[in-house]
């Protein structure tokens, strides 16, 4: 149980519960319209979506895990997602700005988290968002294109036909840089296993590595999983745990550990 329910239903069919915030017919078009250009997604075995007050139940294949994830195949994906127009997407689904989202709202953020920072992580948090804020909001004036807005290996299957590519609820408009940022940091700040990026951007057909504006997505990401955390360990004593050890890479820690996704 997380932002969504998964459930079971014998061997081949998952059910996936949600609560909706837009009709979720839309999720079906979106699947569909995926699977048509390349982009593997798990497919919708029933065409209707179950409602019930603001839940929604949605049907889909059942798919077994097999191997590792091939980072190279995701980039290929991800750079058949960035060929969409939006214009195709808009009227069928949702498609926010990728700095739209609440999490990315960091004056909120410090507001409601920062008197329970320190003040040396505080200061460095509040000196990222000063140096990488203008980089963003400069991007709105760059190329912008469908993005699957979350892509980490949480949201990567591998299967005997290939990398399936899961949990489209973030998807958005936005720089190229909005898809690699999360695994540009993902080796050294997250633990993940080396050169992700590396074969991510090999499959792409590019890497983003030192272009200003994805440095400062990647940079900024992480500042807001630190906030989040920080916000979350108010309820949660493992979030609490955890938004401990981020803050130390802020302070400039020599020792701090690899963070870890929650």
């Amino acid at each position: 149980m997380g932002a969504n329910g998964i459930f079971t239903a014998g061997d081949e069919v998952v059910l996936r519960i949600c609560r909706t915030t837009a009709p979720p017919e839309q999720a079906i078009w979106l699947a569909g319209e995926l699977l048509r250009r390349g982009v593997r997604v798990p497919p919708a075995v029933r065409d209707t979506p179950f409602r019930s007050g603001d839940l929604a139940v949605f049907a889909v294949a059942r798919i077994e895990p097999v191997g590792q994830v091939d980072w190279h195949e995701v980039g290929e994906m991800i750079a058949r997602v960035h060929t969409i127009e939006p214009a195709v997407v808009i009227g069928h689904h949702p498609l926010p700005w990728c700095g739209s989202f609440q999490w990315w709202d960091f004056p909120k953020l410090l507001v409601e988290v920062g008197e329970l920072i320190d003040g040396p992580a505080r200061r460095a948090l509040a000196a990222a968002i000063e140096r990488c804020w203008p980089l963003v909001e400069a991007s709105r004036a760059e190329l912008t294109v469908v993005c699957h807005g979350d892509v980490h290996p949480g949201n990567v299957l591998p299967t005997a036909a290939g990398m399936v590519l899961l949990d489209w609820d973030l998807l958005c408009f936005g720089p190229p840089a909005w898809d690699h940022a999360a695994l540009m940091t993902w080796s050294d700040r997250w633990g993940g296993v080396p050169k992700v990026y590396e074969a991510f951007a090999e499959g792409y057909g590019r890497s983003l590595r030192g272009v200003p504006a994805a440095e400062a997505f990647a940079e900024l990401r992480l500042v807001a999983a630190t906030l989040m955390r920080v916000r979350a360990g108010l309820t949660d004593l493992a979030a609490a745990a955890e938004a401990g050890r981020r803050l130390r890479w802020w302070r400039g820690d020599p020792d701090a550990p690899a963070w870890q996704a929650q």
